[in-house]
């Protein structure tokens, strides 16, 4: 995982917003040929060279989607560009630019976003993509990051969630549920740490769903693999907010039904014996706990013999007539389950 400096303390005030930007970005260098012009000017300038633009942004604030009682800065900065890159991957297009804001109380020293923006530097140098502006602000109510995310394909190729088809094979990448995990031990260790600071955090044996929930990354290797296997993908999304929330979203927007079968489900054996350990069932973490940054995606029937043995990916049910509604056919039996959203939601969950 990342590492954390000791901090040092520089109030922001001794820089001024503009050389506050200017020290934060610095050592940024910029490689996509479609970036013309970025930090510096009023705007940036991108030449999409005969492509679409792909736009997608999102917010992260303090004590809503992280609690920096155990989230270091150096992966906040990371997972921060990272769930904007996976929105990215989800049409099926390259990431390229970036752009990144921040409004931060007077509690945060230069050096605390120093160290925001190192791991927003790794991710750019991860994904290859470029910082190209950005603002800072100040905040009454902690610290807030907003990344936009810019990516590029050419019409044919990208995926939406509307496309998916009656007898459509339901495909996700990846492994689900580790990252929903990870916050169960992380929340753990922070509450025996609160109740006596003494006691020191049990995280060992648990690397790989800490590194789910700490530091994800993004699924933008799927395009490339599809496009190997020659499968274009019937409709697509990223698993932000737990598979069933997903599956409900390709439903709505393709108006179709699915039916998933619980045996199919791709669990890691560490999300398996945690969750036995936190008296979960790991199904139920897959389908509502989130923050996998996997995709979910459809593909036509036909394209079944070029994915079924493929290591990424998991064929886990299929397409129906939306009359037919969206069912979990549970394990061991062909008893069916009504799929419902319970996943985690910023907006009916602030205090979560």
């Amino acid at each position: 995982m990342l590492e954390e400096k000791n901090p040092q303390r520089t109030p922001i005030a001794t820089l001024g917003e503009f050389g506050l930007i200017k020290h934060l970005t610095e050592k940024f260098s910029f490689n996509k040929e479609n970036t013309m012009i970025a930090i510096g000017d009023d705007a940036a300038v991108i030449h999409p060279q005969g492509r679409k633009v792909v736009i997608s942004t999102d917010i992260l604030a303090e004590g809503i989607h992280f609690n920096l009682g155990y989230v270091p800065l150096k992966h906040l900065g990371y997972k921060a560009v990272v769930v904007n890159l996976s929105d990215i991957a989800a049409m099926n297009a390259t990431p390229t630019q970036i752009l990144v804001s921040v409004a931060v109380s007077n509690r945060f020293p230069v050096e605390a976003l120093e160290e925001i923006y190192e791991g927003v530097a790794l991710a750019c140098q991860r994904y290859n993509v470029d910082l190209v502006g950005g603002d800072t602000t100040s905040s009454n109510a902690g610290l807030i990051l907003s990344i936009t995310a810019i990516g590029m394909e050419t019409e044919d190729k990208i995926v939406k969630r509307s496309t998916a088809q009656p007898n459509d094979l339901l495909v996700v990448s990846g492994d689900l549920g580790g990252a929903y995990l990870g916050l169960q031990i992380l929340e753990r260790e922070h509450a025996v740490f609160l109740a006596n600071p003494d006691m020191q955090p049990e995280m060992d044996g648990y690397d790989y769903l800490l590194e789910r929930q700490l530091k994800p990354e993004a699924r933008t290797d799927v395009r490339s693999i599809l496009a190997e296997l020659d499968i274009q993908p019937t409709s697509m999304i990223d698993i932000s907010d737990g598979l069933a929330s997903e599956i409900l979203h390709l439903s709505d927007q393709s108006g179709v039904g699915f039916r998933l079968y619980e045996e199919k489900i791709p669990l890691d054996t560490l999300t398996i014996t945690t969750a036995d350990e936190f008296n979960l069932n790991p199904a139920v973490c897959a389908l509502n706990g989130g923050e996998d940054y996997e995709l979910l995606f459809t593909i036509a029937s036909g394209d079944y013999d070029k994915i079924k043995n493929h290591p990424d990916f998991t064929i886990i049910g299929h397409a129906t007539e939306q009359e037919d509604g969206n069912y979990m056919v549970l394990r061991g039996s062909n008893e069916l389950s009504r799929i419902t959203a319970q996943g985690w939601d910023a907006l009916l969950n602030p205090d979560d």
